[in-house]
Order: C-alpha cells, then structure tokens, then sequence
C-alpha cells in the first residue's frame, strides 16, 4: 500500500503540470488544445537532445523545453488559432485546427526523430525508503520540481498584472477588451505559458518513461481524462483530476494485470459523467 502512495504521489505530480497548461488554454480561449501531448513529446525531444545528447546541464535542458514549446504555442495562437476563433461561427472549426496542429506536430516529430524510443540517463542517483516502499531520487527531483512550478503558476496568475488579466480573460472576453486589457497580447501569454507547462512535463517525464514520437495521443487523453473528471477550465479541478487519475494508474497497474487498468477508468469515467457531466469543481451551465 506505501509502495501505491509513493507513486501514485509521483505521477499525480507530474499530471497536474499537464492538466493545468491545457486547463489554461481552455479557459482563456475556450479551446481544447488537442496538440497538448505531443507538446509535451516535443519538450521529451529537447530534453533528451540537450540532456541526453550533447551532456549539457538539466536545467538548462528543462528551460530549453520550456522556450522552444512556448514558442510553438504564441506562434500556433497568432497563426493559427487567433483568428479562427474570432471569425468562426462553428466551434468545430477550432476544434479541427486543433487536431489538425497536433497531426502536424506529431509527423514532424516522426519525420525529424524516428519511431524510436529514447530516454536519457539519471539525472539524480539513489533511492529513499519511505516506509517500506522505495522512491527513486529521480523520481523525487521530478515531484519537487513538479510541485515548484504548480505552486509558481498559481502564484502567478493570481497576483501579477498577466495573471489577473488572464482571470479576466477567462470570465469574460469582451468585458476585459473593454477595461483597455490587450486581449491578443494575454491570449498570446496564456497559450505559451500552457504549452511551455506541457513542454516542462515532457522534459520531465523523460527522465523516468522515456519518449518516441507516438506518445503524445496517449499523453492528450489523459488530459482530457482529468479536465473532465475536475471540471473544464476549473483550476483546482485540473489538480484534482490529476490527483485522481494518478492514484486511479498506481492502484490499477498494482493490483490489475496488464491494460484492463484503463479499460476500468474509462468505465468508471463514462459512469461519472453521466452522474455529474460538469465534472467535480466543474458549473452545470458550462
């Protein structure tokens, strides 16, 4: 059962780095960023290259992530999703630009770095005892690092100029263009600092599952998975969702044999939202 905590701890920390970029995205420009896992596949590549590689310092390699998918993300809302959402009467419109972005970088990911999977040495050496379960100091790192940036994140969005016209942004669009806030600036903001989260828990996932180019379906369902059990857009319950689904894996792959684990969270999912369709923190009305 200790052994089921530790790690459950470890993989709802990393989840809620996931969660709260896409949950970010969502609730400034009400949009399901479907390219958010291969995001974060692309922030695993950096990392491996930087890290792995060419033998420079993780950190670096982390802050490398961070840039270069942040930079992705300003460039696919000014490019791409800027004006599709201001024009479109359909939200399916966005919706297919944005399965179309997350095709796109899936293949060129594919293209430049091979199916092949690719992982990086330790970037921390040890194992702590805690109790009679064992955690990996990389693994360790990874939580701590995990639980800095939520902690910053929330911080910054709660009492900085950005943060606030973010919240703003958030409840109410036109209202906020209104107040003299730069609406296509913070739109911008919001969508790089989200995909710079994925890119951070790419760059930190690296280091103890690896990455190849495939995986960031798998990384964008979760996602969806645990927006939708903590509620579309709900800050805490992009947290909560994480917290959830990564107690929901430790138990499963525990206890259960092979991929019946997902099998029973998505039953168990599909109970829940017909139960409560708004998820947990979610409100009823949207």
């Amino acid at each position: 059962m200790e052994q089921i905590i530790v790690n459950g701890v470890v993989l709802s920390a990393t989840y809620a780095l996931v969660a709260l970029g896409i949950t970010l995205i969502f609730s400034i420009m009400n949009l399901l960023n479907f390219a958010h896992g291969q995001m974060l596949m692309i922030g695993g590549f950096m990392v491996y290259y930087v890290y792995g590689v060419w033998g420079l310092p993780f950190a670096l390699a982390l802050l490398v992530a961070a840039v270069v998918v942040g930079a992705i993300g300003v460039l696919f809302e000014v490019l791409f999703f800027r004006r599709v959402v201001k024009v479109a009467t359909r939200e399916e419109n966005s919706m297919l630009l944005a399965v179309g972005t997350a095709l796109l970088l899936e293949n060129v990911a594919l293209f430049s770095f091979g199916e092949k999977q690719r992982g990086v040495p330790p970037v921390i050496a040890g194992v702590y005892h805690v109790g009679n379960a064992y955690l990996p100091a990389g693994r360790l790192l990874v939580v701590a690092i995990s639980f800095l940036l939520i902690v910053g994140l929330l911080l910054f969005v709660q009492y900085t100029r950005p943060g606030r016209a973010m919240r703003a942004l958030a409840q109410d669009r036109q209202a906020t263009h209104l107040m003299g806030v730069d609406v296509g600036r913070i739109s911008a903001m919001g969508f790089g600092i989200g995909a710079a989260l994925a890119g951070l828990a790419g760059g930190l996932l690296v280091t103890t599952q690896g990455v190849n180019a495939g995986v960031g379906t798998a990384i964008s369902t979760k996602a969806f998975i645990m927006i939708m059990i903590g509620g579309a857009g709900v800050v805490a319950g992009a947290i909560l969702g994480a917290v959830a689904l990564g107690f929901a894996e430790a138990v499963g792959y525990a206890l259960i044999p092979g991929s019946t684990t997902y099998l029973l969270i998505f039953v168990g999912l599909i109970l829940f939202l017909v139960l409560r369709p708004q998820g947990i923190m979610g409100k009823p009305q949207g």
